[in-house]
């Protein structure tokens, strides 16, 4: 999947998380800020580096606002944000086990 423009989804309620991904030349670079930071701010990051790698995307520059979302609620986030941002109405929203 090519990251085509920038999109987001989510909301900063808490609870939730709004990510923003924009095109970027090679990389994912991820930027995180969280209310949580210091005991789960690894484990949001990876969640959203694993969902973009199932995706397909290999590079994009990611913002991140966390307000204590649970993982589940990170993948879907990054998942509908990577696919407006892609313009792509090919949804595959199962996980992979």
């Amino acid at each position: 999947m090519k990251i085509q423009k920038a999109a987001q989804a989510g909301t900063v309620e808490s609870s939730d998380i709004i990510v923003k991904i924009e095109p970027a030349d090679a990389g994912v670079e991820v930027v995180l800020t969280s209310s949580v930071m210091q005991q789960y701010g690894k484990q949001i990051e990876k969640v959203i580096r694993e969902t973009l790698s199932e995706l397909g995307v290999d590079a994009a520059r990611v913002e991140a606002i966390d307000k204590g979302a649970l993982d589940c609620t990170v993948k879907a986030r990054t998942q509908a944000a990577a696919y407006r941002a892609a313009e792509s109405t090919d949804y595959e929203w199962r996980t992979k086990a």
